[in-house]
């Protein structure tokens, strides 16, 4: 294929710590690598993620990513109206000035990541040129507007919203089935639905190798025997994890937990931590990929939960693949089609949503012999072979690159 020039609009990018991040980071490097012209239009990166390394995709010449100050939110997130005004209002000039660039620069694609907000952007300013963009939807806001309770006609506005855009894209890439079903309920042509699937960045979350120079983000000397990797809002539910261990860790003396991440609930369960289990459970905040990986692969179990009772019991939870390409089993509470994984592949164990199935599960990680490293491996192999991000970007850009070829069909 002819080279495609792509343009990325979206609010986070490696090497921020964000699943949305490193999606886009992978899909950049997978348009790159098949010959493709690539600049990404994203935010400033949030304090104390500055100064560490460039994303790997900003080391290839045929990335370029361009940065713009953000309002973030007190947990340094891009996360309520006014952080997406601060950054849609800009992203549309920025994008503007290249959709209506000389003909030889302007953009054959566009691809953008939620809000539906940034995609109403996107949607107006390609409209200038008819450009074609292309919708990675690994969320739908009016689900996450629906669990929050958001009032009726605000809802019915918001859905409205999503729905126009996500109609108006060439393409609209999906996670799984579940999404790519909800998708198509707002009116998407099915043909224009695309599962390019979801994974874990294995190039950074995997066990360190010999002569890895993990600098000073070693971390701590005293390797946890759980770690919790990710986001932690109303959503995952991460008390019920918190509950067990706070019965579990007291059991067995020397054994503590790490919760790697942010999220809107993260000051509350790490208040309810230091209640329960004085010095036990560890909330470091946002942290490196080594970090995580580090502590994970020589840990009894990773950590991960998702409440049954939300719009999102259908999804496909990314976490605990974070445990399993470190080579840890996965202690995993509650619903979606994950639990199901977990006992076809020997991943760990799959509970109930509740806490005296969670504390059993963490009980038997415990007192059963640690995992070996031919254990480890497998887990290893398998992450990567089925949820690795390169195979991922390589389904989405190969959507990308049919979703510039609409341009050329009108």
């Amino acid at each position: 294929m002819h080279l495609v020039r792509t343009v990325v609009v979206t609010r986070a990018f490696a090497p921020e710590p964000a699943a949305a991040a490193w999606r886009q980071a992978a899909l950049a490097r997978a348009l790159a690598g098949a010959g493709h012209a690539v600049e990404v239009l994203t935010s400033r990166l949030p304090a104390g993620v500055a100064d560490r390394a460039a994303s790997p995709a900003e080391g290839d010449p045929a990335v370029r990513v361009r940065r713009w100050p953000v309002l973030r939110d007190a947990t340094g997130n891009v996360r309520g109206y006014v952080q997406y005004a601060s950054f849609d209002l800009p992203a549309a000039l920025r994008l503007a000035a290249r959709v209506l660039g000389p003909r030889g620069a302007r953009p054959d694609v566009v691809v953008v990541e939620p809000p539906p907000t940034t995609g109403l952007v996107v949607r107006l300013v390609c409209g200038l040129r008819r450009v074609p963009y292309a919708y990675y939807a690994a969320d739908l806001l009016s689900l996450a507007a629906a669990e929050a309770g958001l009032p009726g006609p605000a809802l019915r506005l918001l859905t409205a919203l999503e729905a126009w855009v996500l109609r108006g894209a060439a393409r609209v890439m999906t996670v799984d089935e579940g999404y790519a079903e909800r998708v198509r309920a707002l009116g998407v042509p099915p043909e224009r639905v695309v599962v390019v699937g979801t994974g874990v960045d294995t190039d950074q979350l995997r066990p360190p190798a010999p002569g890895d120079d993990v600098g000073d983000d070693a971390g701590d000397d005293d390797p946890p025997a759980f770690v919790y990797a990710g986001t932690m809002s109303e959503v995952q539910g991460a008390g019920v994890l918190v509950d067990a261990l706070a019965r579990v860790l007291p059991e067995h003396p020397g054994s503590r937990a790490v919760f790697y991440g942010g999220g809107v609930q993260a000051a509350a369960l790490a208040e309810r931590a230091r209640d329960l289990a004085p010095g036990l459970i560890a909330f470091p905040g946002l942290v490196a990929p080594s970090v995580i990986a580090r502590a994970t692969a020589t840990a009894r179990a990773g950590l991960a939960s998702q409440r049954p009772d939300t719009a999102y019991a259908f999804a496909f939870l990314v976490k605990p693949l974070a445990a399993t390409a470190c080579g840890a089993p996965v202690v995993y509470a509650g619903a979606g089609p994950f639990a199901q994984l977990v006992g076809e592949h020997r991943l760990g164990w799959a509970v109930p949503w509740d806490v005296d199935a969670v504390a059993a599960a963490l009980r038997e990680a415990l007192e059963r012999p640690a995992p070996t490293a031919q254990e480890r491996a497998r887990l290893v192999a398998w992450t990567r072979e089925h949820h690795s991000l390169r195979s991922v970007a390589r389904r989405a850009a190969a959507a990308v690159e049919t979703a510039a070829a609409h341009r050329s069909s009108r």
